[in-house]
């Protein structure tokens, strides 16, 4: 006698479809991601942590200090907002050495005495719109002229460094605009906090909010793991990567308008270094230098625990020599770090 055959063995709507081996891999990176990165944050902040216990055991009358405090958070506002910005562009796959650069040349653009003539508003958007206008050539060059992101911003670093020296002639350009110079002083902090540290704050909620929540985020982290397949699936590589130039540059110009008001003054000096911060304090965060992979938290994190062993060194008279080893040091433990977990979680 023969017997029905059950509908789950015909293929029937009660068959439970059969497990798929790379869904099933997936599936298992992402139930084991949340954990690393939430390591990788606790690592920073124990990080963090450690540096405040020895910074209030060898200066503890001024290291714990609420003023130092407040210094440390201010010292951070100005290059945490351009590693914002390098954030994505790393994030994406591509760098971008030209950022202090152009936080140099849009300082001084917005000091000259015919922009400080239009009041606060003429130096915020006169320093915004260089930055802009920088990105954009980079984006340009990059996205549309199909020049290797590392070329194009050395290219731009050079001419932008060149153009502020041009502007200021080696001179230092002195702000007098009083609003802009008020911004800068204890009497404009608000329940303590200076206005600096607010507008880094808001510029990384923003930040975090557009690379987690957003299409925009999602594209980023998909040119950064696979630019040819992120374009088979339907995403302009070039023009999502014009938009990411232009947000550094942006963030270049905000910088630069922060500078002003903590500084008083524009240089062509002004952002010296500031390239190699971002770069450093974003790939101790946990971005992923090949690209692929990016962490606003990370990145702020990562600063803050760079400018915290500076004004530890400083308050102990130390060479900055050793500050620079010691800074050195962290980049190459945390690039040891990322490729053994990269390692774990390809296996």
């Amino acid at each position: 006698m023969t017997h029905p055959v059950s509908s789950a063995r015909q293929g029937g709507p009660d068959r439970a479809p059969a497990p798929d081996a790379g869904s099933s891999k997936r599936d298992a990176r992402r139930r084991t991601s949340g954990p690393r990165v939430d390591l990788r944050t606790l690592s920073l902040l124990g990080v963090l942590a450690v540096l405040v216990a020895v910074g209030g055991f060898t200066e503890p009358d001024t290291f714990l200090d609420t003023g130092n405090f407040q210094l440390i958070l201010t010292q951070s506002s100005v290059i945490g907002v351009v590693t914002v910005g390098m954030t994505f562009v790393i994030t994406s796959g591509g760098i971008d050495l030209s950022v202090g650069a152009m936080v140099a040349l849009a300082s001084v653009w917005a000091t000259t005495v015919a922009t400080q003539e239009y009041g606060f508003a003429g130096i915020l958007f006169t320093a915004v719109v260089v930055g802009l206008a920088a990105g954009l050539v980079n984006g340009l060059l990059i996205a549309y002229g199909r020049m290797v992101p590392f070329i194009a911003t050395l290219a731009m670093l050079a001419s932008a460094r060149g153009l502020a020296l041009q502007i200021t002639d080696g001179r230092t350009q002195i702000v007098t605009v009083r609003s802009v110079l008020d911004l800068g002083l204890p009497g404009s902090y608000i329940l303590g906090v200076p206005p600096l540290v607010m507008m880094f704050a808001a510029v990384t909620v923003i930040g975090w909010l557009l690379l987690n929540r957003t299409t925009f985020g999602r594209r980023t982290v998909a040119i950064g793991g696979n630019a040819e397949a992120a374009r088979l699936a339907g995403i302009d590589v070039r023009r999502q990567r014009l938009c990411l130039y232009l947000l550094s540059g942006l963030c270049c110009g905000i910088a630069a308008f922060m500078l002003v008001i903590l500084s008083g003054s524009g240089q062509n000096t002004n952002g010296n270094l500031y390239e190699l911060d971002a770069i450093a304090a974003a790939i101790i965060g946990g971005t992923l230098l090949s690209g692929g992979r990016g962490t606003i938290v990370g990145s702020v994190l990562g600063v803050l625990v760079f400018t915290t062993i500076t004004n530890i060194f400083a308050l102990n008279n130390l060479q900055s020599d050793v500050q620079q080893i010691a800074k050195g040091a962290i980049i190459v433990a945390a690039v040891l770090v990322q490729r053994r977990t990269s390692a774990h979680g390809e296996t």
